[in-house]
């Protein structure tokens, strides 16, 4: 069967399943009874006859009121079953972010591993680079104390040559 024909019986169906389930509902089928009761009350038709025709009624709108449940509960399974789908979709999006995720940490644990080690070199470089002023220092003040002693030797040698 097409589809349009279908959905629109479809949606009769649920639009008839609501309105039996409602208030109105109750009130027309109260006054439905109440009127045929009165009916054969006030001998418009017989008692006999107006069961029959109440009881034929009742067990036409049963059958019909049973198939249009019927295509409602089928509708509401077809729309679990798409929501069902769509949960086990959504599952699997949820756990491969998940695995993402946990990849990320993981990268983001070698990088902050990697950023130690640099922290770590730029640290032994500073020492190393302290060290080496220091002894560039030390051997700076070795030189001039060098120097020093040399040009006073270098005064006492003039002061000999002078006196000899």
């Amino acid at each position: 069967m097409n589809e349009k024909p279908m959905r629109n019986i479809q949606q009769a169906a649920l639009g008839v399943t609501r309105w039996v389930g409602s208030p109105s509902s109750i009130l027309l089928h109260t006054v439905f009874f109440a009127a045929s009761f009165a009916a054969a009350y006030i001998h418009l038709v017989s008692f006999d006859r107006m069961l029959l025709v109440l009881t034929t009624v009742v067990s036409l709108e049963a059958i019909y009121l049973a198939i249009f449940i019927q295509i409602s509960i089928n509708s509401a399974n077809e729309a679990i079953e798409e929501i069902e789908k769509d949960v086990d979709e959504i599952q699997e999006d949820v756990e491969e972010i998940e695995r993402d995720v946990d990849e990320i940490q993981e990268d983001v644990e070698e990088i902050e591993k990697d950023v130690d080690e640099i922290q770590e070199d730029v640290e032994e470089m500073t020492e190393e680079e302290e060290e080496e002023a220091k002894a560039e220092r030390a051997d700076n003040a070795t030189l001039e104390e060098i120097q020093k002693n040399l040009q006073k030797l270098m005064k006492d040698i003039e002061g000999l040559k002078y006196k000899a």
